[in-house]
């Protein structure tokens, strides 16, 4: 006889997860949003969800067809000399944009402009999958940590939006390491140099 319900392997099963997470995602956001409640509303078990995507990091990142786990970037950023973090983050971000996964990139830039949907989850990724992993992991000051953080990626994501969606040129076709150099500074500074007037009006020193 053939087996009732779905089995691991089963396309649809991943897709019927991933359905029930954007809804859950996208009304909850993702402190909300359980494994439980997804497995529930897909028809499967919890346990099938972890098969699939591992955690609920991976689910949420899956959601998004984020064309990069933030956390490798962050890690590759946080090695090495803290003077370093800028031009490591910027250098780490567009070898992955300028390779294959960058189209999903653009397609997730693009998906943000005019979509509800997708701006609240957008803006759900920034909080959950960057501001809370970056400040610890790149050891910033927690009074500070989320609006350098917030500042930095504000960096990236025009810059990313005028290299790979709107492609402005010169910048759309500029070398790695010339958008490295004229960039990484600018990250640097908001992640770890002085922002005088933003911090009690004194900077932030470092």
């Amino acid at each position: 006889m053939r087996r009732t319900g779905r089995r691991p392997g089963n396309p649809d099963t991943r897709e019927a997860i991933l359905a029930a997470a954007r809804s859950a995602f996208a009304e909850k956001g993702y402190d909300g949003a359980s494994i439980r409640a997804i497995a529930t509303s897909a028809g499967v078990d919890p346990a099938l969800v972890h098969h699939y995507f591992g955690s609920k990091d991976k689910l949420f990142l899956a959601t998004m067809n984020s064309p990069m786990d933030p956390l490798d970037l962050i890690t590759e950023a946080a090695a090495g000399s803290r003077d370093e973090i800028g031009e490591k983050f910027v250098r780490a971000f567009l070898v992955i944009w300028d390779g294959p996964a960058g189209a999903a990139g653009v397609a997730l830039l693009r998906s943000t402009v005019g979509n509800e949907w997708a701006t609240t989850m957008f803006r759900e990724f920034i909080i959950t999958q960057i501001l809370r992993r970056a400040v610890p992991k790149l050891g910033l000051d927690e009074a500070e940590g989320q609006l350098r953080v917030t500042f930095a990626a504000s960096q990236m994501v025009g810059m990313a939006m005028a290299r790979y969606v709107i492609k402005v040129e010169p910048l759309a076709s500029a070398p790695i390491d010339v958008v490295v150099a004229a960039i990484g500074p600018t990250v640097q500074r908001y992640l770890t140099g002085n922002l005088p007037g933003v911090f009690d009006g004194t900077g932030a020193g470092g």
